[in-house]
C-alpha cells in the first residue's frame, strides 16, 4: 500500500524527531560517568525524573496548551505515569543485579519488540518485515556493543528486572501514543513526567544528594532533567504522533549508537572489533527503516 506524498513526508518528519530525541538520551551515561563522586544510579534517575518533569510542566503552562484537546484519559494518564516511573527502577536495579551488558542487552533490546507487539493487540499497527529485519539488526548491534564493554555476569532476577524495564517503557510508548491523539505533546509529556515524577520522589531522597553541592553537581542534574527529559520527550512525543509505535520504539536505539560514540570521543574509550560490528549493525537498521517509507508496508500510519 502507497503512501500518499503528505503522509509520507510527516513521517520522514517524525523520524528525524525521534532520531533528535535518541541522540539526547545517548549523552545520558556521559553524563552520569562526569558525576561527581558519591552520586547513587537511584537518585540520579529519580532527579532527572523530577526536573525534567518540571521543567515539562513550565513550558506546557507557558504555551497554554492544557486547554486543548478532548477531556483527559485518566486511565491512560495513570498508566503512562506509572509505565515511566516504573522503567527508571526496574532498569537501574536490574543492571545493578546483572551487570551493565546483560542488563543494557536485555532492557534496550526487549523494548522494541514488545512495542511491536503491544502496538499491535492494543492499536492494530502491523510493523511488518523491515521493521522486523531493522530491529533484529540494531538488537544484534546493541548486544555486540553490551558484550564487547564488558564482562558477563547473569542474574536470572535482574533479567527479569531488564525486561520488565523493556516492558515497562513499551508500554509507556503505546500509551503515550493514545494519549497525543486527545491531547498537545506538550501536555501529555509534562503531566505524565510530573505523576511519574511524584512516584519516584520517595526513591530520589532515599539516598544521600551532597554530590549536588560539588563542582559538576548541578550541571550534571541539569543536563539531565532539562536535555534528555524535557527537551528530549518533547521531540519524541512529535515524533510518536507521526510513526507507529514499534518503528519509534526501534529508531530509539540510535540511542546506545550515540553513548558509543560519546564513550570512544569523550571518555577515551577503546573501539574494539566487536564494538564497531555493532555500530554498523545499528546504522544499517536504522538507515533500513528510515529510507523508502512511500512504499513500506511498515510504516503505515496507525488507526488511530
Amino acid at each position: 500500500m502507497e503512501l500518499i506524498p503528505q503522509a509520507a513526508s510527516k513521517r520522514n518528519i517524525g523520524i528525524w524527531w525521534v532520531l533528535a530525541a535518541a541522540v539526547l538520551w545517548g549523552t545520558t551515561g556521559t553524563t552520569q560517568a562526569l558525576a561527581p563522586q558519591g552520586a547513587q544510579p537511584a537518585s540520579i534517575g529519580s532527579l532527572r525524573i523530577i526536573i525534567g518533569g518540571l521543567a515539562l510542566l513550565i513550558y506546557a503552562l507557558w504555551r497554554g496548551v492544557f486547554s486543548k484537546g478532548d477531556r483527559w484519559p485518566v486511565g491512560s494518564t495513570l498508566v503512562a505515569a506509572i509505565s515511566m516511573a516504573a522503567y527508571q527502577l526496574f532498569f537501574f536495579t536490574g543492571v545493578a543485579r546483572t551487570g551493565v551488558a546483560v542488563g543494557t542487552i536485555v532492557g534496550i533490546g526487549s523494548s522494541p519488540i514488545l512495542a511491536g507487539v503491544f502496538g499491535y493487540l492494543l492499536r492494530g499497527e502491523k510493523p511488518g518485515r523491515r521493521w522486523l529485519t531493522a530491529t533484529l539488526m540494531a538488537i544484534t548491534g546493541c548486544a555486540l556493543l553490551a558484550v564487547t564493554g564488558g564482562s558477563i555476569h547473569v542474574d536470572i532476577g535482574g533479567m527479569l528486572l531488564a525486561i520488565g524495564a523493556g516492558g515497562a517503557y513499551a508500554l509507556f510508548t503505546v500509551t503515550s501514543k493514545g494519549l497525543l491523539v486527545h491531547k498537545p505533546p506538550e501536555a501529555v509529556m509534562a503531566v505524565t513526567f510530573c505523576l511519574g515524577a511524584v512516584f519516584l520522589l520517595p526513591f530520589g531522597f532515599a539516598n544521600s544528594l551532597t554530590w549536588l553541592s560539588q563542582p559538576g553537581g548541578i550541571a550534571v542534574a541539569l543536563h539531565l532533567g532539562l536535555v534528555t527529559v524535557a527537551v528530549a520527550y518533547s521531540l519524541f512525543a512529535r515524533g510518536l504522533r507521526l510513526v507507529p509505535v514499534a518503528t519509534a520504539a526501534t529508531l530509539t536505539l540510535a540511542e546506545p549508537l550515540t553513548a558509543a560514540f560519546l564513550g570512544i570521543f569523550v571518555l577515551g574509550e577503546r573501539l574494539t572489533l566487536g564494538a564497531a560490528a555493532g555500530i554498523l549493525l545499528i546504522l544499517a537498521g536504522l538507515v533500513l527503516l528510515s529510507v523508502n517509507i512511500k512504499t513500506d508496508p511498515a510504516m503505515m500510519s496507525s488507526p488511530g
